[in-house]
């Protein structure tokens, strides 16, 4: 009897320790995944360069407007619009590659002139607006929200044009709406130069100005290397199609990687 209660009581004690020692790995493997999930939430939440650099910018913004109010920059005034005008041109050309690509996308959809020239005003008076709001302090959104959708814009803009021969009279909404998207972009960016408010909106007006004429350039561009090869049938399969399929599937691509953070 005594050999059966000890040798219950070693196989008691036997048992717990088994239980003790399976709990101690279950909490090791616990705390090793828990540490994981860690390293993996801080991999997903690193940020890429570039959305980096936006979401610095948009966080500056508020500070950049609140510091505008004190600037001096000792320029006269054609010195100053001299200068926010250059900001503007190199925003798009050669820094603006995601607005470049949209212009493109805007000249792919139509072979008709005035259809051009009707979403190249509507988007730039959408842009220019939501600039002047934001520049202002009026409008702010979070750079992580506006970069996808500008890029998302891009390749939605691709791929109506391989949908579509010629773009309907839908097209201008949509222009519009994007064209808002794009002017806070192009806010984020004036904000790392700030604005004087002596001459706010001259500088304004200014960067803007450099916008278009960066536009301008990527039109003229486009229509001297492709405008005579428009008018032929061969157009559509050969560079209308690819081209907005280029640019869809890069937009789409920006598009994940922003919203991803990879």
């Amino acid at each position: 009897m005594k050999k059966l209660i000890i040798a219950f009581w070693l196989i008691s004690i036997s048992l717990i320790s088994l239980s003790v020692q399976a709990e101690t790995e279950n909490t090791d493997q616990a705390t090793s995944k828990s540490e994981q999930e860690v390293t993996l939430a801080k991999k997903t939440m690193e940020l890429s360069p570039e959305m980096k650099a936006a979401i610095e910018r948009q966080n500056n913004l508020a500070d950049r407007n609140e510091q505008s109010k004190n600037i001096v920059d000792g320029l006269s005034t054609s010195e100053r619009f001299v200068k926010y005008l250059h900001s503007g041109f190199v925003h798009i050309i050669p820094k603006g590659i995601d607005h470049i690509l949209f212009v493109l996308g805007l000249f792919l959809s139509t072979v008709i002139f005035s259809k051009l020239v009707w979403q190249i005003t509507t988007f730039t008076l959408a842009h220019s607006i939501s600039l002047g709001l934001a520049a202002s302090g009026v409008v702010q959104v979070s750079a992580e929200i506006v970069e996808p959708l500008i890029a998302l814009s891009i390749a939605f803009i691709a791929f109506e044009n391989i949908r579509n021969t010629e773009a309907g009279s839908s097209r201008l909404l949509m222009v519009f709406i994007f064209g808002l998207l794009h002017g806070l972009g192009f806010a984020f960016v004036l904000a790392e130069f700030g604005l004087p408010a002596s001459s706010f909106l001259t500088s304004l007006f200014a960067f803007n100005i450099g916008v278009e004429l960066g536009q301008l350039t990527v039109l003229v561009v486009a229509m001297l290397l492709l405008y005579s090869w428009s008018k032929k049938p061969s157009y559509r399969f050969f560079v209308q199609i690819p081209g907005s399929v280029l640019i869809g599937i890069i937009g789409l691509y920006w598009t994940f990687e922003r919203l991803l953070n990879i």
